[in-house]
């Protein structure tokens, strides 16, 4: 996979712009869906990384990247789960979780935020 430019509102991977967040899962992108975190919103004044959503378990590693200035909150349960799976969470900037991507893919899966 290759990765390009990253910035507020875009990333660029395999030479194609996304503008909504992605899951890059056993090297196959698709977009989040965030719809079924949506009722925590309020609760942490942005739409939250929750278990409702289709987490990419199958991994040794998890890059969670949280947008340009870290805005996309991961909730505790989100931490618990990988814990109890064995699977490394990495929660970072996205910027940061895309050069993760870059340096060590290998085992990896992700999911970047590019809104904000």
């Amino acid at each position: 996979m290759k990765w390009g430019k990253c910035k507020v509102g875009s990333v660029k991977i395999d030479g194609s712009k996304h503008k909504k967040d992605v899951i890059l899962d056993r090297g196959e992108l698709r977009r989040r869906r965030k719809k079924p975190s949506r009722e925590f919103r309020e609760q942490f004044g942005h739409t939250p990384l929750s278990l409702k959503e289709e987490i990419p378990w199958e991994c040794k590693r998890l890059v969670i990247g949280t947008g340009m200035f870290g805005h996309l909150p991961v909730m505790d349960d989100v931490k618990a789960e990988a814990q109890k799976r064995g699977v490394e969470l990495v929660v970072c900037p996205t910027p940061e979780a895309v050069q993760l991507l870059k340096d060590n893919p290998a085992d990896t899966n992700a999911i970047l935020h590019v809104a904000c």
